[in-house]
């Protein structure tokens, strides 16, 4: 199965995909499960499950949390988890509610882990080692430290916008998984890594129009 682990809707507030249209960008692209991750927000991944209960894609609800030390995934979450909280704090309410820990993008700039993930070995259930919406070198230093330490690992476009997913994902073995059987092979390491970046250009035009929904939403939804 291929399967991208990072993807945003409109729930999140840099960028404006519905979660049907990034389901349906899955499903064009053939890609056979697809996590929803908004930014402090899992409304987007309920809704996206919901399309996608009679498609040809499985639906990982998620969230990506923002906490003291740096951005968080938790994967197979149903339920908001507060942002701002201690890193800890923050994997430990993904695991009490079913989820798991992995640290996106941990070595990119501006979005990197402020701290040493070192101190989290024992927490965290895996690091983000190939994300499309990066530079490689970021990359391959994550890639370098979850070998290092023998972490378990995902893979994730980071697609705010329905082209860009797919772009990179992780492959599974096995056909029709469930969520369950799909994170025991990512806890098992016996996945693998597909896909590159985007390139330069794409990504610079990918940022800009990420901020120029950012302003625009924190504009119109301001309080007056």
């Amino acid at each position: 199965m291929k399967c991208d682990l990072h993807v945003h809707t409109r729930f999140s507030y840099d960028t404006n995909s519905s979660p049907k249209e990034m389901v349906e960008a899955a499903i064009k692209n053939g890609i056979d499960c697809l996590a929803i991750t908004d930014h402090n927000e899992v409304q987007g991944a309920l809704e996206a499950e919901k399309y996608a209960t009679d498609k040809s894609v499985l639906i990982i609800p998620g969230i990506e949390v923002k906490s003291r030390k740096g951005d968080i995934l938790g994967l197979n979450v149903r339920e908001r988890i507060s942002s701002g909280l201690p890193a800890r704090e923050t994997i430990k309410k993904i695991k009490e509610k079913g989820g798991i820990a992995v640290i996106p993008h941990p070595f990119a700039w501006p979005g990197h882990f402020k701290g040493d993930l070192k101190d989290l070995i024992k927490e965290i259930d895996g690091v983000e080692v190939l994300n499309a919406s990066i530079f490689p070198s970021a990359n391959k230093k994550a890639l370098e430290f979850a070998k290092r330490n023998n972490l378990p690992f995902t893979v994730g476009s980071d697609a705010h916008f329905p082209n860009f997913i797919g772009g990179s994902y992780l492959e599974v073995p096995g056909e029709n998984l469930s969520i369950r059987e799909v994170l025991e092979r990512i806890r098992n390491k016996n996945v693998k890594l597909k896909g590159k970046e985007i390139n330069l250009l794409e990504g610079i035009f990918d940022h800009a129009k990420r901020n120029i929904i950012k302003l625009s939403k924190a504009f119109l939804y301001r309080p007056c």
